[in-house]
């Protein structure tokens, strides 16, 4: 059998699947067609149901819970991992609070500014909606353009992976830790990103592949924190050690197995998702009800 598997070409990726797809256990006969690509294509692609097992963020499940289940293994949520509210250290054209980490006591500051979102169908947009509901200036870029559009005053950004790590070093400044909002909010976990397969795919296979993740990265943790070729010829441009940082903070044990606890964080995500968009939401049929293997 030959399934498409798609995910990013992010540190925390390869260290996921690299044992999987380059045949380094065993895939009980299962083989891989794999599709590297950003997490925004990803997400329209499994908006339209293109893969088997596809990577997505959890701020597009709400629309993709048609076509696929969320699986139990591969996962990456965790406290502390949030995208990131940033500004320029020049003042833009309104008046903004100053102390780091602060929220804003009057958030029309925010939600008038030009916002810069790491793509329209991603966890980090719908964080930074449940921060500030009434924002409307929004701009959808790649997430590794969202710096330059802070950089050059047009505006602020938030951002995601290893520019969590780079923006102070380019002089950029932190308003507010979008995932602590959502922690202090919810009491759960921040659920970022996630495997999922196609519903249509039978139940053992299902199962079997969740199987075959979660022996992949225990797998991958076994030489670790040794980086291998994979993970460095998909991550060129970053340091071995943002590359560490990187799966340090979005590989746990929420992505062996997510749990009752990464499950509940999941459920309540697609409860604010409700509050956020409720005539997109599947809540009325069993498919909300039975969105994890």
């Amino acid at each position: 059998m030959k399934l498409t598997l798609g995910f990013s070409p992010c540190p925390n990726d390869t260290f996921i699947f690299d044992a999987l797809v380059n045949n380094k256990i065993d895939t009980e006969g299962i083989e891989f067609d794999v599709k590297l690509e950003d997490v925004q294509t990803l997400n329209q692609w499994a908006i339209e149901g293109k893969l088997d097992i596809t990577k997505l963020s959890y701020g597009v499940l709400p629309s993709a819970l048609d076509k696929y289940i969320v699986l139990n293994s591969g996962s990456a949520l965790g406290k502390g991992v949030g995208p990131l509210l940033i500004s320029p250290l020049r003042p833009l054209p309104f008046d903004y609070a100053q102390d780091e980490g602060e929220l804003f006591e009057d958030k029309s500051e925010v939600e008038n500014a030009f916002i810069a979102i790491p793509g329209e169908n991603t966890t980090a947009h719908l964080l930074f909606s449940l921060a500030y509901p009434k924002a409307k200036n929004k701009i959808f870029l790649r997430y590794d353009e969202i710096e330059n559009f802070v950089l050059a005053n047009i505006g602020l950004g938030v951002i995601i992976h290893e520019n969590r790590f780079t923006y102070e070093q380019k002089g950029l400044k932190k308003i507010i830790d979008l995932g602590d909002y959502w922690e202090k909010e919810t009491a759960h976990p921040i659920p970022l990103g996630g495997i999922v397969i196609k519903r249509n795919i039978d139940t053992s296979v299902q199962q079997q592949i969740d199987k075959l993740i979660k022996n992949s990265i225990e797998y991958a943790y076994t030489n670790y924190p040794e980086l291998n070729d994979y993970i460095r010829m998909h991550s060129q441009e970053m340091s071995e050690a943002v590359m560490r940082k990187h799966i340090d903070l979005y590989v746990n044990n929420y992505s062996i197995n997510l749990g009752e606890e990464g499950k509940a964080a999941i459920i309540k995500l697609l409860d604010v998702y409700q509050t956020i968009n409720p005539e997109e939401y599947f809540s009325t049929n069993n498919i909300f009800v039975k969105s994890i293997l």
